[in-house]
């Protein structure tokens, strides 16, 4: 935006800025400021016009966020502005929101019964848009934010006879997809995503590439593909689901790919036919973890098995291990050798070290 600007002895300048908030509206508004800072002549201080929580909202959605996220996150937040932040902050400015205001949403949230761990969300999202305000150098600073205190997740998962009965249960075809979850941990999007070609029978692997996300096709949550070994149970299974009715191994009748309200019902039959209580296709995946743990598989490989961005979010299964804490006791029991300490004539004993 170019502004032409004459001085009271006639010199002409022109102050080329660019708005905060890129809109017509939001544009206009920055001008008539800048007019205004200009005939006050206190434009050489560089004052930055701060826009609205609602204002600058649709600027970090627009920019930042359709740039850096998948389009189901887009959704995802374009909602919990909607919802939550610009409602409670979106008439506020960017730098008008500060550490009482924000302990006033948590505590208004949480009386409407949103769950800790939703307001941390929330909160989230807020902080990152006000962190990109402050990089851009449209505020001063970033407020503190105190995160709410979020209990650890009770992991729901099938042991090793309920997962055999639910596959029992199942119905043709919904039998192999639900083994497939069992046996590569595949999240619910990338199994409906899952291609023929992303399948090899003959090497007994499993490439995830893709992931269907409220009918986004996209890449995998962390954004890699990663590879899965086939169990010979699982390979048999696939090789007599084999079909040539399209590209998708889990789909319709006519090829096209099948949708997450599709897939409840027949996994709740099955459950109910196997005497099971109502489980998600989430439920599924723990299991493979909790299933893979149980059996002395070490964490590092089941965090690449998942997919798991950071170890942390596989260190949830840890428990599930029994022998882990009681083998690291154990070590110090282990049998010394005889060493010979510099200098000495005599043997010394020393415990073995890894």
């Amino acid at each position: 935006m170019d502004i032409q600007f004459q001085h009271g002895d006639g010199h002409t300048e022109r102050v080329r800025k660019v708005s905060p908030v890129q809109t017509k509206r939001g544009a206009e508004q920055y001008e008539r400021e800048l007019r205004q800072s200009l005939l006050d002549g206190t434009h050489d201080k560089k004052e930055v016009i701060v826009p609205t929580c609602e204002e600058f909202s649709q600027e970090f959605m627009r920019t930042y966020v359709k740039t850096n996220n998948k389009p189901s996150e887009c959704q995802t937040k374009a909602a919990v502005f909607r919802n939550h932040l610009n409602p409670a902050f979106g008439k506020l400015k960017l730098d008008e929101i500060r550490g009482q205001e924000i302990e006033r949403f948590k505590a208004r949230k949480l009386a409407e019964g949103m769950s800790p761990k939703t307001v941390n969300n929330c909160l989230t999202i807020l902080r990152r848009m006000l962190s990109l305000a402050h990089e851009w150098d449209i505020i001063n600073g970033v407020p503190h934010v105190k995160w709410l205190k979020v209990p650890e997740p009770d992991i729901d998962f099938l042991n090793f006879e309920e997962a055999a009965r639910l596959v029992k249960a199942a119905e043709p075809g919904w039998d192999v997809m639900i083994l497939t979850g069992l046996r590569t941990g595949l999240r619910h999007g990338e199994l409906i995503g899952l291609r023929w070609e992303d399948i090899d029978l003959v090497a007994g692997r499993l490439m995830v590439r893709q992931s269907i996300v409220r009918g986004v096709i996209g890449t995998p949550k962390s954004g890699k593909k990663r590879e899965v070994p086939l169990s010979p149970e699982l390979r048999e299974a696939l090789k007599g689901h084999r079909h040539l009715r399209g590209d998708y191994v889990f789909c319709n009748p006519d090829g096209s790919y099948i949708t997450k309200g599709e897939t409840k019902w027949p996994l709740w039959r099955a459950c109910r036919r196997a005497g099971l209580r109502r489980i998600g296709w989430h439920c599924l995946r723990h299991s493979f973890a909790s299933h893979l743990v149980m059996k002395g598989v070490p964490l590092k490989a089941v965090q690449e098995l998942m997919g798991h961005a950071t170890i942390e979010m596989t260190m949830r299964y840890s428990h599930l291990s029994p022998d882990v804490k009681r083998d690291a006791v154990g070590v110090l029991d282990s049998a010394p050798e005889e060493v010979m300490l510099p200098g000495s004539t005599a043997p010394s004993t020393r415990a073995k070290t890894g």
